[in-house]
């Protein structure tokens, strides 16, 4: 297995389920594509077949996608819109009390996190399969 490209922040079928959902949130993963074949997702990054299985299966207990026999799995129809609603909610009551604390602790203004946010570089596109740099930012967290 390419333990490179995994944190062992987590399982591996979870951070898989994590990119197919940030491919889909990104668009890159439309309502109705197909999803790339377990086998394919297997031999590419060296999983176990098990794991990437286990991972998908995640997805469609989450109806956000959905089996088709003999043919694979594909995205399901509002599997964006849904993500997005619950994405969306999970930031509000999650993450943004703890950003807008820390905007209050720094005494920002509205006008220097607007031009900020117009500045900032745009993120790259999500893969399946982490890029090494991501695996050594998740190593460099606890330094």
């Amino acid at each position: 297995m390419d333990t490179d490209n995994w944190s062992d922040s987590q399982p591996i079928y979870r951070q898989l389920r994590d990119r197919v959902v940030a491919m889909i949130l990104e668009g890159a993963l439309a309502d109705g594509d197909p999803l790339p074949s377990v086998r394919s997702v297997a031999a590419e990054y060296r999983l176990n077949p098990l794991t990437v299985l286990k991972g998908y299966q995640q997805l469609v207990d989450e109806q956000l996608v959905e089996k088709r026999r003999g043919r694979g799995m594909y995205v399901s129809e509002g599997a964006r819109r849904a993500l997005l609603k619950g994405e969306r909610q999970r930031f509000l009551e999650e993450e943004w009390p703890k950003v807008a604390a820390t905007i209050q602790r720094l005494g920002f203004e509205v006008d220097e996190l607007l031009q900020a946010a117009a500045s900032a570089p745009p993120s790259p596109p999500t893969t399946l399969a982490p890029t090494r740099a991501d695996a050594a930012g998740e190593e460099n967290k606890g330094d």
